[in-house]
């Protein structure tokens, strides 16, 4: 195994070069696509590095239950480990396990306090869209089935016509490309290695950008949803407390002045290869061999393990 099976731990460092390099220059499609898969990746390695360190380390522990054989001076040798790399793993992969399923525990508690929130509260409802009287600006998309865009009335009367038109787009688009999931992906992977927290910034900020792109199509002109998204960043800064527990659901806005930036910017091409840009071609460089490596890396430690700890496991 080596030094290579630590390498999937340090790797995700390469989160930071490519979260700047593809929220720049790709389009926040394929950003979010990209950089959630390459989130996913790269924590499922880090927490196999994990175990392995893990398994290795409670191998040489005399007296563990595990077969007798993996505790032998041979194997010892052959996995040049000490026991306290393991007994760290222990404590680190406990950690991401119980980090991990509290994420998940609360995004699933977060749909449900809202979809019963929504259906306690006064509302009125066409289609897919729901507007509640409240005094706090809000709005957000809420997803399930079927998915709710949420709106405050306070919100609604700060927009005029075109910009709730742009406003309600920007929700159903979250909706429609169920970006839940990708921020729900991002936020695991940062749990399993804080060196991807990058990552779970940039998958947001993607996410927001998409769905303004898709706002800008639906309306037909970006500067109407670039103001509609200044707006409404403008007034729910005045309200940072919202009541009735639905803006606790709602997906981070992301930095306002780069939307607007970049929807008064022309688009950028929707292609990940031939690359727009020698800056996107670096980016898609940079995931490709980060990832690369630390799959590789991962499965050789594996083999290598299971190889040495067959060898010494009686029949």
């Amino acid at each position: 195994m080596g030094v290579f099976v630590c390498l999937p731990l340090v790797l995700p460092l390469t989160a930071l070069p490519i979260a700047r390099l593809a929220e720049q220059h790709l389009h926040p499609r394929i950003a979010t696509r990209l950089l959630a898969v390459v989130g996913a990746l790269l924590a499922l390695c880090s927490t196999l590095c994990l175990g392995l360190l893990m398994v290795v380390g409670t191998a040489q522990l005399p007296g563990n239950p595990l077969p007798d054989g993996w505790s032998d001076p041979e194997v010892r040798e052959a996995v040049p480990y000490e026991e306290k790399a393991g007994i760290v793993a222990i404590g680190a992969l406990a950690a991401v396990l119980v980090a991990c399923g509290w994420t998940v525990c609360r995004h699933l508690r977060l749909r449900i306090v809202a979809r019963r929130a929504l259906a306690a509260a006064p509302s009125v409802v066409s289609g897919d869209v729901a507007v509640l009287p409240d005094p706090e600006p809000y709005a957000y998309a809420l997803p399930g089935s079927p998915g709710r865009v949420i709106v405050s009335t306070a919100m609604a009367e700060c927009l005029d016509a075109w910009e709730r038109r742009a406003l309600i787009a920007h929700e159903r688009a979250h909706l429609a490309a169920r970006h839940h999931r990708y921020l729900l992906a991002a936020q695991l992977a940062a749990r399993a290695n804080p060196f991807l927290l990058p990552l779970r910034t940039a998958v947001s900020f993607s996410t927001e950008r998409w769905a303004d792109e898709e706002a800008a199509c639906a309306v037909g002109d970006r500067r109407v949803v670039a103001v509609a998204v200044g707006k409404a960043a403008l007034y729910s800064h005045r309200a940072p407390d919202v009541s009735a527990g639905f803006a606790a659901f709602a997906a981070p806005a992301g930095p306002v002045p780069r939307r607007v930036e970049a929807l008064l910017a022309p688009v950028l091409p929707v292609r990940l290869w031939p690359p727009s840009s020698a800056h996107a071609a670096l980016a898609a460089l940079v995931a490709t061999v980060g990832t690369a490596a630390s799959a590789l890396s991962s499965l050789n430690a594996t083999v290598t393990l299971v190889g040495i700890l067959h060898a010494a496991t009686p029949l």
